[in-house]
């Protein structure tokens, strides 16, 4: 289904029909993505480097700006975005058979922990995944026009991140996360060349955990070595949109479901800036 005509979800569907269910979500998955202005995948080639906790914060960061944002957690086996935006525990709203997306911190969000009980584990093989993430769309009441939907997906290329990639005909982009040090960034290459290899453009390379400032004498040490990410970025041809710091109330801030862009500091800072940098590759005004 494509083009400019509005679709009627509002069909009489017999449900025990599965091939007339299947149209209906399609037309569902089509009005659904029509309201999407702009799609932002963040992605990162290996776990650990902090994609959840930019996800999150960029999202809030756009929110503060005035702008409505959605954020799915495409990572259905290991959620984590309720926890850090303080819904852990939190059940998702049902409304005319449909999903309600949460909202906090002005941002709509959906995510499997928002489904299932608490520490329910999903042991689901691919295709059950790829379909999850279509009914976060389809069955999902975005009940009106988004300005940017940010998608978190796990770390890898593959069925989350495939299933994005088909989805969105018109992705605005990625964001690709790393850390300083060469594991990560010889990973992220490979993220890079997937996004480019399934025609989803890539706005830019964000280096996370970069510098922690002692506490004690405030001078900075590196952790995780420094600057491989802007490397990287230069190598590959491809904006570098900024530097995060290793900030410890940062972690007691995601356990605790207060995002720390929201709090002042070089966090917000940080987040400000790499948001300038987005809303000027992707043209949002």
């Amino acid at each position: 289904m494509s083009g400019n005509v509005k679709l009627d979800a509002n069909l009489e569907i017999d449900p025990n029909n599965p091939a007339l269910r299947k149209v209906k979500q399609e037309v569902n998955l089509e009005n659904s993505l029509a309201r999407m202005k702009n799609t932002v995948a963040i992605l990162s080639g290996k776990g650990g480097v902090g994609k959840s906790t930019v996800a999150i914060n960029l999202a809030v960061s756009f929110a503060k700006k005035g702008y409505k944002v959605g954020l799915i957690d495409a990572d259905i086996t290991g959620p984590s975005i309720p926890l850090m935006a303080g819904l852990y525990g939190k059940d998702a709203e049902i409304a005319n058979q449909k999903i309600v997306p949460t909202e906090i911190h002005g941002v709509k969000i959906i995510s499997m922990d928002l489904l299932l009980r608490a520490n329910t584990p999903v042991i689901w093989r691919g295709p059950l995944k790829m379909a999850a993430i279509k009914q976060f769309l389809s069955d999902v009441a975005w009940d009106e026009d988004i300005d940017i939907l940010f998608i978190d997906l796990p770390p890898g290329t593959s069925d989350e991140p495939l299933s994005i990639s088909q989805m969105f005909e018109n992705i605005t982009g990625t964001v690709i996360v790393t850390t300083p040090q060469l594991v990560s960034v010889h990973d992220v290459k490979k993220s890079i060349n997937f996004a480019s290899a399934v025609k989803m453009p890539v706005i830019g390379l964000i280096e996370n955990m970069s510098g922690l400032e002692c506490p004690h004498c405030s001078k900075e040490i590196n952790l995780f070595s420094r600057g491989g990410g802007r490397v990287a970025a230069s190598e590959l041809g491809i904006n570098f949109l900024g530097e995060i710091p290793l900030d410890p109330q940062a972690v007691i801030d995601g356990d605790e479901g207060t995002p720390s862009a929201l709090k002042d500091g070089k966090f917000k800072i940080a987040f400000e800036s790499i948001v300038d940098k987005i809303r000027t590759v992707i043209n949002i005004e």
